[in-house]
């Protein structure tokens, strides 16, 4: 058996993963406090509210450009990057999922092994993508209620005319709660992995390198 090192995911895709975790964080958490709030001021000179709303603001612009950033990398990455490592478009892609999926459902003893994605996870990530979008899409709509002009029209502000306001908060607080949860399976999944494939998973979300058995 020999084991050599792989340089798997490239530093902007390490970067975009790191600003998503933060910028979800962020987004959640006033997104939260803005929908329920929980917090009350006891001063007029205390703007909790509107300090929550600026800082999620904020947070949706940085989200939206580093989902940008992604979606470029979708064309300019590495094979471990690209979209065709995300979009299951061969058979080999579709049986890897099928394989993963019966090895988390314990019906199949050995787990598909893969250096970048396995195939149920870059299908789980490109679902993720398209409620990011989602998420933009309808937090753009609500923004532009208060922010005149054609950019919030075109980001967002079209869908208000297509739904409600309030079928579009909902629809924006529930994907949240859909994301939330990802996250949760996400963090189990990729540290059980990595104890079980012992290839640095984990480790190589910070150095960008993935152990491969090349037995």
């Amino acid at each position: 058996m020999m084991i050599k090192r792989v340089y798997v995911w490239e530093f902007p895709v390490r970067l975009v993963h790191f600003f998503n975790f933060w910028c979800v964080g962020v987004l959640s958490l006033t997104g939260y406090y803005i929908g329920t709030p929980f917090m009350y001021a006891i001063s007029e000179r205390q703007f909790i509210m509107a300090n929550m709303r600026l800082v999620h603001f904020v947070g949706a612009y940085a989200f939206t450009a580093i989902l940008l950033i992604r979606i470029s990398w979708l064309f300019a990455g590495n094979q471990y990057a690209h979209w065709k490592a995300l979009v299951p478009i061969t058979k080999g892609q579709w049986k890897n999922i099928a394989d993963q999926a019966l090895f988390y459902a314990f019906l199949k003893r050995e787990e598909p092994r893969v250096t970048g994605h396995t195939g149920l996870a870059a299908l789980s990530y490109l679902i993720l993508f398209f409620l990011f979008l989602i998420q933009i899409i309808t937090g753009f709509a609500l923004y532009s209620m208060s922010h005149v002009g054609e950019v919030w029209r075109f980001l967002g502000g079209w869908l208000l005319p297509v739904l409600s306001a309030g079928y579009i908060r909902l629809i924006h607080h529930f994907i949240m709660w859909i994301i939330v949860v990802y996250v949760g399976i996400h963090f189990y999944m990729g540290w059980y992995d990595d104890i079980r494939e012992k290839s640095g998973a984990k480790s190589s979300i910070f150095s960008g390198y993935k152990s491969v058995d090349e037995a």
